[in-house]
């Protein structure tokens, strides 16, 4: 981290909080609240981490409005309306800067001689670009990564290191694709025959759109025919499946390892948890949430929210999983009534 210090005073004109406590309190590094110490300036978000805030040393702490009346004897309290924005803005002064990548094209790297280079383009060491792809200005080509034939790549994109995108996909400006992604690989189509498994042409290509972020590891395949897509701003975590002739909606969030089956679409907005699977053929409106480890298996509207195996609305998922407590209330209930008839047959 860079060596700087900050006031609260200066720290809340930075994030446009309130400041409660001592506006004269220093800084001189960001951590999380549970390790923050003296002299860092931390966050707590939530109303219900209290009890963290209340046991820190932190120096300064961003506060969500829920907590503006904490205690700040012991520390210096920022007020803010967004806590995770505002320590992001802080977090970024004292970040380092981030590797600077020349303009050139490595020794060892392979371009064939029709692919299209813009101005300012970096192409990393091993990385291989094959004929008829097109990079855009100021675009980043990591160390060994792979530029299928006839791809495009727009302008400030960052592939990085071990990257592959398969021929003909086209990629956006200001992509980042995180190490080991792999964009245009076939779909999964088969056929079974009497002969064995057939396999089915994947004809299609992927586009990724403007300012989609894409974690590491993650697969998005090449659609059977016409495109796979992922829409700008869509931000996508590592380990994440994308099948075939999928669409996925502008700034929608996949989560860890959650997976999408072949042909379903995506709305705006549609928030996946980790391990959520949604299968083929379906629909999931803008703003839908699915909880993490469900699995969608029927179409669902604009801002519905789903949990499960199979997936349901919170309502009908806490009925049944609160059924079997109830079942459990209710043969007490009978047995009390069994013995009460006894005891009054006895009678």
């Amino acid at each position: 981290m860079k060596n700087l210090t900050l006031s609260a005073a200066k720290i809340a004109e930075i994030v446009g909080g309130e400041i409660k406590g001592d506006p004269a309190r220093t800084i001189s590094r960001v951590e999380g609240i549970r390790h923050a110490g003296k002299d860092d300036l931390s966050f707590v978000s939530n109303k219900r981490y209290q009890h963290q805030l209340e046991a820190s040393p932190a120096g300064i702490v961003l506060v969500c409005r829920d907590l503006a009346d904490a205690d700040a004897s012991a520390r210096t309290l920022v007020v803010c309306d967004n806590v995770d924005v505002a320590f992001g803005k802080i977090v970024a002064l004292f970040a380092e800067e981030p590797p600077k990548y020349p303009a050139t094209v490595h020794p060892s790297a392979v371009v064939d001689p029709s692919a299209k280079l813009g101005a300012g383009v970096s192409v990393g060491p091993n990385a291989v670009i094959e004929a008829g792809a097109e990079i855009g200005d100021r675009t980043v080509i990591g160390a060994c990564a792979y530029i299928g034939h006839q791809v495009k790549i727009g302008s400030d994109t960052f592939i990085a290191p071990n990257v592959t995108i398969m021929y003909r996909c086209v990629v956006g400006n200001k992509v980042i694709l995180n190490p080991g992604v792999v964009i245009g690989g076939d779909g999964f189509g088969f056929t079974p025959t009497p002969q064995g498994l057939v396999k089915i042409p994947q004809t299609g290509f992927v586009q990724i759109d403007d300012d989609v972020e894409i974690g590491a590891n993650t697969t998005v395949d090449r659609a059977r025919f016409g495109c796979t897509r992922i829409k700008s701003n869509a931000k996508i975590d590592n380990l994440v499946m994308i099948a075939h002739n999928v669409i996925v909606g502008e700034s929608s969030i996949l989560v860890g390892q959650s997976g999408i089956a072949g042909s379903a679409e995506i709305g705006r907005g549609v928030v996946l948890g980790g391990k959520a699977g949604v299968n083929g053929h379906i629909v999931l409106g803008d703003g839908v949430q699915i909880a993490g480890t469900s699995n969608v298996q029927k179409s669902l509207p604009a801002g519905a929210i789903a949990l499960g195996t199979p997936a349901e609305s919170q309502r009908d998922c806490m009925a049944r999983l609160t059924l079997p407590r109830r079942f459990e209330r209710l043969k007490k209930q009978v047995e009390e009534l069994q013995a009460e008839v006894e005891a009054l047959k006895k009678k």
